[in-house]
């Protein structure tokens, strides 16, 4: 870190003309990255993806269909003469090009596409699926061509999963852009009062050079592979919050050394060796848990695991090069004019840790007792995609689904099953599929957009949606009747590909549980000299990701709060691809806010040989920089909950709530007293384990008395007396 800081201030000019032009390029090609980002969901090797493959290679259309809904003037049914003929022409427009499939009551005469009033029936419009996120569903070109076939005073409206989620619980939303703004105008006013000067704009212009050149990246990337639209989400909101982060903590470092004498190049110098080195780290974990996201069998997952790796790399990477040159530039200038001064470690926050020694075994129960009961609603998630009624509340795709659901057809019929058959009179099939528990209808039309090359599909309406446990079971109940038929190629269909996905995913997902675990206690054991910190922090990280996933559950799935805050009812489910992303992302961003206390602790630790001395210096002198950061993060989320997706409000939610229960629970309350009741095995290393890690071994010495002045805690207790609690009670977890 001395010799790379050492090189960027011997070549300032390079450094900050690479970091502009690649900010300037990445800038001017953002649009160019998000029109290349896809919307596939791919699945290689599952049946259920397989077959829907299949369906696609040979009917060039694919599940989940768009559904026009064709509503007659007052005192007309479906039943009367030529009607039918009219709907059939009325339907027929839907066909925007050959590869689009349809089907309806004009084409089967099957009552199942009939309200119970008569007025009012459907169809189901299959289009070729979208080759990019930037393509615009067809469901407003089929409106509008079917308004034209209609004869005057007939209602057509057009739901579906896909213009119901387009919907976004009846709000247009913000843009990327917009977002950004919003998450970059709360971190300036928090890191205003963080700082009380001009350095607030520093951590900023590190996150406006860190998000374009990450976009740059990315736009490398897909043309390599296909890239998730997912991410541009993730590399707005949380590039923001990792790269303020990181300069957030250098600054603060460096503040604080010239605060106790030291002149400007010995400043940055220092900060750049301790804070620096901490954002290495963080960097590191962080990419790390991302990382793991290529274990997985899953395209888009692995696209996500990719450039999110890219989000804190290239944090790190300008906060290490560039912010050591605007330091040693304007940085004295921009911090002329302050009202806050880092001489001397917060008193509240010195108060708060000298708590914390006091009541440390209270204070560990607490925390594990409210992370638990938080974690407790876990054991009750559903993985799934959410209901109808959370994806749109108003608007036309909402109208088109009450009158559906006003008239008695099911939900369900939203995501229908496909069957792909090799038999050229598929009605038997049809008759059985039709026959299984829980499904409404099974249609096999005879038009030839439903047969072709020799293969014919029928598509089955099940009455419970695809999100549901039940409609997962519907799936299952017609893999099951089906398996032993002849001509049965298999079954697909938005369902059978979510029950393949929560197999591929979250069956591998204790592989990348202890993949993440172990890599990350390895480089936490390494760079803190010790065995029990990273189990440690590890252990807390897993609790405030399960503490993360069961207030979701609370919060969305069950609708505790999603109605209040969003307006959105409970989705029932929880958003298949948010529990693993989102476990990718808290982990190492909650290990961000670990390495910043514990390499303040063990550095103070190594100073004076005491635990206690340690956790009140380290506590003090992170505190305010660990909930600070939080904050900043908790805000970038806060702004990506405006999100006019419900997917994406779940996921901003989840990692919302996971930064504010560990910057809070975690790292102010839970941490330093379990680093306090452990005192000297914190950092304990044996000579055998540093041999295999290569570095210096930690000898198990005794604590030195605490050099923290006497302040009385609360019964009248000093520090030095609260360090001899600590030997006690730690003698009598060991006896």
């Amino acid at each position: 870190m001395e010799r790379l800081t050492r090189f960027v201030l011997a070549h300032r000019l390079l450094v900050v003309a690479v970091w502009l032009a690649l900010t300037a390029i990445g800038g001017v090609t953002a649009g160019t990255t998000i029109k290349r980002l896809t919307a596939t969901f791919a699945l290689p090797g599952r049946p259920g993806y397989v077959v829907d493959a299949q369906i696609v290679s040979q009917y060039r259309n694919l599940d989940p269909p768009d559904v026009p809904v064709v509503t007659l003037p007052s005192g007309q049914t479906v039943d009367q003469p030529g009607t039918r003929r009219r709907l059939a022409d009325i339907f027929e427009a839907a066909r925007l090009a050959p590869t689009y499939r349809v089907a309806s009551y004009a084409t089967t005469g099957n009552r199942a596409f009939v309200t119970t009033d008569r007025r009012s029936t459907y169809g189901l419009v299959f289009s070729p699926p979208p080759t990019s996120f930037s393509a615009k569903d067809p469901a407003v070109r089929i409106t509008a061509a079917m308004r034209a076939a209609a004869p005057a005073g007939w209602r057509i409206t057009t739901t579906g999963m896909n213009p119901l989620s387009a919907a976004g619980g009846g709000q247009k939303g913000p843009a990327l852009l917009t977002e950004i703004l919003l998450g970059g105008l709360g971190a300036i006013i928090v890191l205003a009062l963080v700082f009380g000067s001009f350095l607030a704009v520093l951590p900023l212009v590190i996150a406006f050079v860190s998000i374009p050149t990450t976009f740059l990246c990315v736009l490398g990337l897909t043309h390599v592979t296909p890239i998730s639209f997912i991410v541009q989400f993730l590399i707005g909101l949380i590039g923001l919050g990792v790269a303020i982060d990181y300069a957030l903590l250098i600054v603060t470092r460096w503040r604080e050394e010239r605060d106790h004498g030291a002149d400007n190049a010995d400043a940055i110098a220092a900060a750049m060796t301790s804070a620096g080195r901490a954002v290495v780290l963080s960097g590191v974990t962080v990419a790390i848990g991302l990382l793991a996201l290529v274990l997985l069998p899953v395209p888009f997952l692995r696209s996500v695991g990719y450039s999110g790796f890219l989000i804190p790399i290239v944090s790190v990477a300008v906060a290490v090069t560039l912010l050591p040159v605007m330091l040693a530039g304007i940085g004295p200038r921009l911090d002329r004019h302050r009202f806050r001064h880092e001489g001397h470690a917060s008193r509240p926050w010195s108060a708060w840790a000298r708590l914390i020694l006091r009541v440390r075994i209270p204070a560990a129960i607490l925390g594990i007792s409210i992370l638990g009961a938080l974690a407790f609603p876990l054991t009750t998630i559903h993985i799934g995609e959410p209901r109808t009624s959370a994806l749109s509340r108003t608007g036309p795709a909402h109208d088109a689904l009450s009158i559906l659901r006003t008239g008695g057809i099911p939900t369900g019929v939203l995501a229908p099953i496909e069957i792909l058959t090799q038999n050229i009179n598929p009605a038997p099939i049809a008759a059985l599929a039709r026959s299984t528990p829980g499904i409404f209808a099974a249609v096999a039309p005879k038009t030839t957009d439903y047969r072709r090359h020799g293969t014919a599909l029928i598509t089955v309406l099940p009455t419970a949606e695809a999100s549901s446990h039940v409609g997962q079971q519907d799936v299952r109940n017609i893999r099951s009747a089906l398996r032993h038929e002849s001509g049965v190629v298999g079954v697909g269909g938005t369902a059978a590909e979510a029950i393949d996905f929560n197999n591929a995913v979250y069956g591998a997902f204790p592989l990348i549980l202890g993949v993440v675990s172990l890599i990350t206690f390895v480089l936490l054991a390494r760079a803190f000299r010790s065995l029990l910190l990273p189990l440690k922090a590890v252990a807390l990280n897993l609790l405030s990701v399960a503490a993360a996933y069961g207030s979701v559950v609370l919060i969305w799935q069950d609708g505790h709060a999603s109605q209040a805050i969003w307006g959105i009812p409970a989705t029932g489910a929880i958003t298949n691809w948010v529990p693993i992303s989102a476990f990718a992302f808290l982990f190492g961003l909650s290990m961000d806010y670990e390495v910043f206390l514990l390499a303040r602790m063990r550095e103070e630790y190594d100073r004076t040989n005491s635990t206690s001395t340690a956790v009140v210096h380290g506590l003090a002198r992170t505190g305010r920089l660990v909930t600070s950061a939080a904050l900043i993060l908790f805000l970038a989320f806060l702004s990506l909950s405006s999100a006019p997706i419900t997917d994406i409000k779940i996921m901003a939610t989840t990692l919302g709530v996971g930064i504010l229960l560990d910057a809070t629970i975690v790292r102010c309350l839970l941490a330093p007293a379990l680093v306090s009741m452990f005192g000297r095995y914190n950092w304990w290393l044996p000579a055998s384990v540093a041999r295999l890690l290569r570095v210096a071994p930690s000898p198990l010495s005794r604590d030195a008395p605490s050099i923290v002045s006497a302040t009385p805690l609360a019964g009248g207790c000093t520090t030095a007396e609260a360090h001899h609690q600590e030997s006690s009670v730690f003698r009598g977890f060991r006896s």
